[in-house]
């Protein structure tokens, strides 16, 4: 099955699949309902202390990966998360939904590349 991004702002498609928002927090301006969505898994996110240290600062994305990595391995409730988009994987496409403006700098770029690896 296929695993995609989308930001929230873009209009839900059929060929999303199963939609998760994997931010902690719920996207300014966008109304539930409105969202489509399947699942919300706050804790695929970086922790609130990670995700105010990264800022979305380019210069601070390398290390930013690094972190969120460690935590996507060693988290309880983080890897508990991570189980829960790969088993929905075994059954149906899911597109990871988020808010943040830059489609290359941010936690969903790692979080992808991370699940990619799972699967393998």
């Amino acid at each position: 099955m296929k695993l995609k991004m989308k930001r929230i702002y873009e209009s839900p498609a059929e060929a999303d699949g199963f939609r998760i928002l994997v931010d902690r927090l719920w996207p300014r301006g966008v109304k539930k309902e409105a969202a489509l969505l399947d699942a919300w898994l706050k804790n695929s996110a970086p922790s609130p202390d990670l995700r105010k240290w990264f800022d979305h600062d380019p210069d601070k994305f390398a290390a930013f990966k690094e972190r969120y990595e460690e935590e996507l391995l060693t988290s309880p409730k983080t890897t508990a998360a991570v189980a829960e988009i790969l088993k929905q994987l075994e059954e149906t496409d899911v597109t990871l939904v988020y808010a943040a403006r830059d489609p290359e700098i941010n936690h969903v770029v790692v979080l992808w590349e991370f699940l990619e690896k799972q699967r393998k």
